[in-house]
């Protein structure tokens, strides 16, 4: 016979996920806000979050606001992977795949100017890039942040030595919806193997295929201007 959960487990239960729902939605807040917004004691909330601090699901900055962790933003991504926009961009990552060799990624715009890896097709060489899925990364300095960002020239993708992995060239490419970015695409492949040639004529790749899910989003196609073609 399974015991039942006492009221007060429960209502601890029930607390901090309204903590957590606070921390989602703003992204990063003070410990008398979220105490506020989830209709709790200061002291009760700081017990609640520092335990959920323990675990992972939440973190404390400095300056003592809370965000969301490194556990809650995995799960979340898990999650989002069983989503539409993972289904939607699965056959153009298989394409991708399927005519470079390298693994290629789908991430969205994650809290506090980050970056999250929510889909993947692995590459099929012997030397691959290998799962990042769940995992965050800051937007500034990255291929993926300039294309979640919308930062990309006329071409429609930015190619580039990725800085977090010196030896690890990366192409990202934004996937457009109306009013927005849904998130993008990107093909991460060693250095050695991904020469300017290849780099930019994967770019094109990759490109075409954020756009083809952009135009499965129903996303106007944009005209590129003279001088975003010619740079003058």
């Amino acid at each position: 016979m399974t015991a039942m959960a006492s009221p007060g487990s429960t209502r601890t239960v029930d607390r901090a996920l309204e903590l957590l729902a606070a921390v989602c939605t703003e992204g990063s807040i003070t410990l008398s806000e979220c105490a506020r917004r989830a209709q709790l004691p200061t002291s009760t909330a700081l017990r609640l979050l520092r335990t959920l601090e323990s675990s992972g699901f939440v973190v404390r900055d400095s300056g003592g606001s809370f965000s969301a962790g490194a556990r809650l933003i995995q799960l979340g991504a898990f999650a989002l992977g069983r989503q539409s926009l993972v289904r939607l961009a699965e056959p153009a990552m298989r394409r991708i795949v399927a005519a470079t060799g390298e693994s290629t990624y789908l991430s969205i715009t994650g809290p506090g100017d980050t970056a999250i890896y929510i889909g993947m097709v692995e590459g099929t060489h012997a030397v691959r890039h290998t799962s990042w899925v769940g995992r965050s990364v800051p937007l500034a300095n990255l291929a993926v942040g300039h294309a979640l960002t919308g930062s990309v020239p006329a071409v429609g993708y930015v190619a580039e030595r990725d800085r977090m992995e010196p030896d690890v060239t990366a192409i990202a490419a934004p996937i457009r919806r109306p009013g927005g970015i849904a998130g993008a695409l990107s093909l991460l492949g060693p250095t050695y193997r991904i020469d300017d040639r290849t780099m930019h004529a994967y770019g094109h790749i990759v490109s075409r295929e954020a756009q083809a899910i952009a135009d499965q989003l129903g996303t106007p196609r944009e005209v590129p201007t003279l001088r975003e073609v010619t740079g003058e």
